[in-house]
C-alpha cells in the first residue's frame, strides 16, 4: 500500500514538496492527475449546490409571496454573494453555468416542494430563471 492510500494528508505535502524542489520525477503523477480531476468536480458540484439553494429560495419566493420573510430574502442575497465569488474565483465555470443550474434546479425544485409543501404540478418543468434572474442582475 503506498502513501497515497495509507495517509493522504502526508501524501499531499509530500507531493507539494516535490513540486517545490522540482523534484519531478519523484512525483504520483497518476494520483496527482486523478486528485485534480477531481478538484475540478468539486467546484462544479459548489457550483451546482449553491445553485439548488438560491433557485429553491427564488421558487419559494415566487409561489408563496404569502410566506416571503426576510430570512429567505437574506438567504437568497447570501447566496448570490456566494456564487459571484465563486464564480470570481473560477472563471471558467461561468461557461457551464446554464448546465450547472439545470442539475440545479432538478434539486431545488423538490426542495422547495419539500420546504413548502407545494405539489409537483405547481412549479414549473423547467428553471423558470435566466442568468441575470438568478444572480440578480
Amino acid at each position: 500500500m503506498n502513501l497515497y492510500d495509507q495517509d493522504f494528508y502526508q501524501w499531499t505535502h509530500e507531493q507539494a514538496g516535490h513540486l517545490k524542489a522540482g523534484a519531478l520525477s519523484q512525483l504520483d503523477v497518476t494520483n496527482l492527475i486523478e486528485e485534480i480531476e477531481s478538484m475540478g468536480r468539486s467546484e462544479k458540484r459548489e457550483l451546482v449546490n449553491r445553485l439548488a439553494v438560491l433557485i429553491s429560495h427564488l421558487l419559494k419566493w415566487d409561489y408563496q409571496p404569502e410566506r416571503q420573510s426576510r430570512s429567505w430574502e437574506l438567504t437568497i442575497k447570501e447566496q448570490r454573494l456566494k456564487l459571484g465569488d465563486h464564480l470570481q474565483d473560477n472563471p471558467s465555470l461561468k461557461a457551464v453555468f446554464d448546465d450547472a443550474a439545470l442539475s440545479a434546479y432538478r434539486l431545488a425544485k423538490v426542495r422547495a416542494m419539500r420546504e413548502t409543501g407545494l405539489p409537483e404540478s405547481v412549479l414549473p418543468d423547467t428553471c423558470p430563471y435566466n442568468t441575470q434572474q438568478i444572480m440578480g442582475e
